[in-house]
């Protein structure tokens, strides 16, 4: 074994062991409440639900296994997620046990589900059945005020501004100006006899996109320190839940504060100087709203909080789609000609591209969507049932977690051919739908930036590809904790001569 298979192996043993502290950290509060549910599961099994008109059903929990006392199956899980076929652990128990099946993770009894109707009326139902659960560490630095954790009338209030803003035009607008403008300085300095890392560059540029839609933040000294701060609090979402100093968590801790504290000032300058008649940034939206429960330390936390797919989501995004065209020529040919096809057009009228041209590239937005099938950015959500609920004639006790697996539902050889396959033309002739494609969430829930998700994505491949042609170094895709490049994805790049752009 060489020295680096080597380092890579006591990396994954260190991780799996401090995966099971977190979790017998975790579980040693729950242990006496998950004993009750199990000497409960009983009584609940065999509840009977009467309806006026046909006979008592019987209810069950799914089969499956909880696993090891305290621990559950959550090694075993991030074993697989570390692996190349992440869902390896989904699809064992499926074949065992059916689409939807009981286990034990993260410190919980939980029902998982990789059916696409089962996931969707988990996604779809309101505050009353089903509310947000996630591991400790993730809602310790998110905080209770933040959009991912509120729930009931706050959350719908705030969703719905948020949402409502990132549709608009006129950010649309400003989004690809500035988009634009940061990949013209990006790429700008990319050298041919040097590798170019497509995730760093792309989050350079979707991270400064993002914070200034959000607090119309310009780069500059407070933009890099925002930066490295958020990079500090982002490296913790996913840590053991001890909150001491030294510890990875408290570091996250600080990191969040000082970032807090910098949103919070800039909040206060747009109180004392008069928020602008039309919003110009999610802040001013929020700040406009009468709402008394829309504090300012409730703004600042969200404004933290929504940085998060301009670090991670959107530029993973961009990646997966540079590694998937890489791996295609003829994917990778279609999509270069359509948009040389759109530049040529543009130049000759001498207009520039606006938001809807980038959205219009229909070949353009069939990669997006088959690199958001198989990507799966997004793994899954996590909800904690409120009462006892029955879906498909299985019971989830009152208490226990749901985890909804995108992945395994975006692979599904019954729903995708060939799934493991990239294939962006096999959306020309199919209907999305909204219970097989889930890849921003659904339901209340659903992703407000989808839209721009999709628009950033567009305006970099565009430039990308009309600008360049490259060779991509081989890079391996790693799937837990989140989805990211092992080697950040290197290019070699090489300019295209003007007369392959006219």
């Amino acid at each position: 074994m060489d020295t680096k298979c080597m380092w890579d192996l006591v990396v994954m043993t260190s991780i799996l062991m401090l995966s099971a502290m977190m979790i017998i950290i975790l579980v040693y509060r729950k242990s006496r409440s998950c004993k009750v549910i199990s000497r409960s599961l009983s009584t609940s099994s065999s509840h009977n639900i009467t309806r006026s008109s046909s006979p008592p059903v019987q209810l069950v929990t799914p089969l499956g296994n909880l696993g090891w006392p305290f621990l559950g199956e959550t090694i075993e899980f991030i074993s697989c997620a570390y692996s190349d076929r992440p869902e390896s652990f989904m699809d064992k128990r499926r074949r065992l046990y059916g689409k939807v099946f009981k286990s034990h993770l993260f410190g919980s009894p939980t029902i998982v589900s990789t059916d696409a109707e089962v996931s969707k009326y988990v996604m779809q139902s309101d505050g009353k059945v089903f509310v947000p659960s996630y591991p400790k560490s993730l809602t310790e630095l998110m905080g209770k005020s933040s959009i991912l954790l509120i729930n009931g009338s706050l959350h719908r209030r705030v969703h719905g501004l948020i949402g409502a803003f990132f549709k608009s035009p006129h950010l649309k607008s400003q989004i690809t100006t500035d988009m634009q403008n940061y990949i013209q300085q990006s790429m700008g300095k990319w050298r041919e006899d040097q590798p170019v890392f497509v995730q760093d560059e792309a989050k350079h540029i979707a991270f400064q996109v993002l914070v200034k839609a959000l607090i119309s933040l310009d780069p500059g000294d407070e933009m890099d320190f925002l930066k490295k701060q958020f990079e500090e609090f982002i490296s913790g979402l996913m840590s053991l839940p001890i909150n001491v100093p030294g510890s990875r968590l408290h570091k996250s801790l600080q990191a969040k504060k000082k970032m807090v504290e910098l949103v919070h000032k800039t909040i206060q300058a747009k109180r004392i100087n008069g928020i602008s008649e039309f919003p110009r940034d999610v802040a001013d939206v929020l700040l406009k709203d009468e709402s008394e429960k829309l504090t300012d330390e409730l703004i600042s936390d969200n404004m933290i909080d929504l940085m998060i797919p301009g670090e991670d989501s959107v530029p993973v995004l961009i990646t997966l789609a540079v590694k998937y065209l890489s791996d295609s020529p003829s994917a990778l040919q279609q999509l270069t000609e359509e948009n040389l096809e759109v530049k040529r057009l543009k130049d000759q009228l001498r207009e520039p591209m606006c938001w809807s041209d980038y959205l219009s590239l229909p070949f353009t937005q069939n990669v997006i969507t088959e690199t958001l099938r198989m990507g799966n950015v997004i793994v899954g959500v996590m909800r904690k049932a409120m009462k006892d609920v029955e879906i498909k004639g299985y019971l989830i006790p009152k208490g226990w977690c749901v985890f909804t697996n995108f992945r395994s539902v975006h692979l599904d050889e019954n729903l995708y051919d060939w799934p493991h396959q990239f294939n962006p033309w096999r959306w020309q002739d199919k209907e999305v739908s909204s219970s097989s494609f889930t890849p921003f969430g659904g339901g209340q829930r659903l992703c407000p930036g989808l839209d721009l998700a999709r628009l950033e994505t567009s305006i970099f491949l565009h430039h990308f590809v009309t600008r360049f042609r490259w060779d991509a170094d081989a890079d391996s895709i790693v799937n837990f904790p989140t989805v990211r490049l092992k080697k950040r994805m290197p290019v070699w790049v090489k300019r295209r001569r003007e007369e392959e752009k006219s």
